[in-house]
């Protein structure tokens, strides 16, 4: 059996005790994280994880995408405070693929912008790009989008081939 006896005022035992409950809070914050991370994974399939280059390109290859390795452009950005209209439906669209703008309301995060080279009648082009908003090494949110004038914005998703009148009429 060990023993050890100790002499401390009190002012060290409450110092002492306030490090235990910090540190305690400490790891079930980051447990909490973690798992919140691995449930968001499993329930959708998705993996959010974009700490570094190579997740980055791992997330957009889950969509199907194919892009240039090297970012056109990274910033930082804020997210908004308060959503106007134009960020409601921005934030809707980020819905589609398990995101939510509205939660990350006046953090900063950063915006990574690569040039897609596999975007359907853009495959030549430099014109299509998607943007990743990276929050503490995961995707919060962002968009794929043309660059040309009366261009497009999507969600990450990858366009699904329209039938044609020929498939539709075959089917019935």
């Amino acid at each position: 059996m060990f023993v050890l006896s100790v002499k401390s005022s009190s002012v060290k035992a409450a110092l002492l005790g306030t490090l235990i409950v910090v540190c305690a809070v400490a790891g079930v914050y980051v447990a909490g994280r973690s798992v919140e991370a691995t449930v968001e994974t499993a329930k959708n399939g998705i993996d959010y994880s974009a700490a570094d280059a190579s997740q980055r390109l791992a997330f957009l290859s889950q969509f199907g995408w194919d892009v240039q390795p090297d970012p056109v452009e990274v910033r930082e950005v804020i997210i908004p405070a308060e959503f106007d209209a134009a960020y409601e439906k921005y934030n809707t669209m980020q819905r589609e693929h398990g995101l939510d703008l509205s939660k990350y309301c006046g953090k900063r995060a950063k915006r990574w912008t690569y040039e897609i080279k596999n975007y359907p009648g853009y495959e030549n082009s430099d014109m299509v790009q998607v943007n990743m908003f990276v929050l503490d090494g995961r995707v919060i949110g962002g968009d794929i989008c043309s660059l040309e004038k009366n261009g497009f914005m999507q969600s990450f998703l990858y366009p699904q081939k329209e039938s044609s009148s020929k498939d539709v009429t075959a089917k019935t």
